[in-house]
């Protein structure tokens, strides 16, 4: 029976591909404890180019990033590299682009941010097996306030902007980015 470690062992190349610099240093250092030789890249063009000079074995790759949609980099490895095995990630999931990812050739779609011994799971379960449920998913007040403060965050922390686009009054997305995060 193969395992985890085994298959890591086999050929450990994994490329991170995500522009929120401080999420993809945390990663970064999570899965090379975890045994990966870790690539990063910060843009589509960067993974696209980390692709084509060395096909990894492994990539995790953010779905919205500033220069395009990452799941151009996934359809670039699957391309170059049938059995590699990719994840998707991102702080706006749908069905609609969650079908697209595995059409593509992703293995498995998480929402952001991600624990990384959720990512390992995506990436090294078997085709047969399903991964398993996170053991502390996240709480729905919790997805709620991640998502206002992602949504934020793009907006260059402009409340009246946020609370257009959340179609949220203005007053209530003040009361609750001065509020702390929920567990």
């Amino acid at each position: 029976m193969t395992t985890a470690e085994d298959l890591v062992n086999i050929d450990p190349n994994l490329l991170l591909v995500d522009d929120d610099a401080a999420f993809l240093g945390r990663l970064e250092r999570a899965m090379a404890r975890r045994g990966f030789a870790v690539r990063t890249a910060g843009s589509v063009a960067e993974g696209i180019a980390a692709v084509e000079a060395d096909p990894p074995a492994y990539a995790v790759v953010d779905l919205r990033l500033e220069d395009g949609n990452g799941l151009d980099v996934v359809s670039r490895l699957h391309a170059k590299r049938p059995d590699a095995r990719a994840v998707v990630l991102t702080g706006y999931g749908n069905i609609a682009t969650a079908v697209t990812a595995v059409k593509l050739g992703a293995t498995d779609y998480l929402s952001k941010p991600a624990d990384a011994d959720d990512v390992i799971n995506a990436l090294l379960a078997s085709d047969e097996e399903r991964p398993t449920p996170p053991e502390n998913p996240m709480s729905a007040d919790r997805v709620r306030w991640e998502h206002i403060q992602r949504v934020y965050e793009l907006c260059d922390r402009n409340v009246s902007e946020t609370a257009r686009r959340l179609n949220m009054h203005r007053r209530t997305l003040q009361r609750i980015l001065a509020k702390r995060a929920p567990r």
